[in-house]
């Protein structure tokens, strides 16, 4: 791996990222349904039999929010290549995920995907890098959603060429994903227990990285056993706000953001707490058997009736 002090990022700013095409079918919709655990405890559940059968005579399937990140993963939008940027695979972390929705996503589609910086920071001892995916319909050219991914990339840090940490950010800071959390009682608590195979079948979506799946890369990573997907973790958390609050439709979703805090290993329970503030839902999502918070963060709801 390259010197850090190789990388310019000046250079990396006026980058320009390939667009990228990508075609999904009804089956990649369903699988990644079932991915983040549709239907796992009750194959007939009345909330998410949607997700993955024509159900009720309905002439497609609904489609998960969180499924927009196979949008960008399946077509190579989420590469981390900037000219001059050296970095190990096996130590890249993901931090952030944040995504807007403009539609309900379809069952089936033919996508064209605008990629760009979005930021690049300096923190020593790792670079964190800010890729931003905005999603076309291609027949349309309809905009579908934007899906910013935040990633750590161990050991790639100390490029600054001054002594102040290079910092460079072109979104909003109302977007970041850090929340505080209410000291009040849940407005609702979810239970779910992913399986032990729950990231080899997410790993299917289309995010091969073997830090999921491989035993010797997940130890060199630190790890002593494959870690669940930060966005499966992100998936069960959001299908909980969707069936505790939403009453089962995906549709009032209108943006999320996700911070990861800690790695899940298949087969533990999470928790996801959710807090309700006017169209906003705070919530936290914990690991039950090691009591620890892995994921916390927001999703904006539009047309959220008064009577919850």
């Amino acid at each position: 791996m390259g010197s850090a002090s190789e990388f310019d990022p000046a250079l990396a700013l006026s980058h320009k990222f390939p667009d990228t095409t990508y075609s999904y079918t009804e089956r990649d919709a369903a699988l990644c349904a079932l991915s983040v655990g549709v239907c796992l405890s009750d194959a007939v559940d009345a909330d998410e039999l949607k997700y993955v059968y024509h159900e009720n005579g309905q002439e497609s399937i609904k489609v998960l929010p969180t499924s927009s990140t196979l949008l960008v993963l399946r077509s190579g939008a989420s590469g981390y290549n900037l000219p001059g940027l050296k970095y190990d695979p096996r130590l890249l972390l993901h931090g952030q995920q944040y995504i807007e929705l403009y539609k309900p996503l379809p069952s089936s589609c033919h996508i064209h995907n605008k990629v760009s910086l979005a930021g690049l920071h300096d923190k020593g001892k790792a670079a964190i890098l800010e890729i931003e995916t905005k999603s076309y319909e291609k027949e349309s050219g309809d905009l579908l959603c934007m899906n910013r991914t935040t990633v750590f990339l161990r050991g790639s840090g100390g490029f600054s060429k001054s002594s102040k940490p290079f910092s460079y950010t072109n979104y909003p800071v109302n977007q970041n994903p850090a929340v505080k959390i209410p000291e009040s009682k849940p407005f609702s608590v979810f239970e779910d227990r992913t399986q032990p195979s729950q990231a080899l079948l997410y790993r299917l979506s289309g995010d091969y990285n073997p830090l999921h799946s491989d035993p010797m890369v997940a130890k060199v990573a630190g790890f002593s056993r494959p870690i669940l997907h930060g966005l499966c973790t992100l998936g069960f958390a959001v299908r909980a706000i969707i069936k505790c609050i939403c009453r089962g439709d995906p549709d009032l979703v209108k943006s999320i953001a996700g911070r990861f805090f800690l790695h899940v290993y298949p087969g533990e329970t999470l928790v996801t707490e959710m807090w309700l503030e006017g169209s906003r839902v705070i919530f936290r999502t914990k690991v039950k058997e090691r009591k620890r918070t892995v994921l916390s963060g927001y999703v904006d709801l539009r047309g959220l009736t008064s009577s919850l």
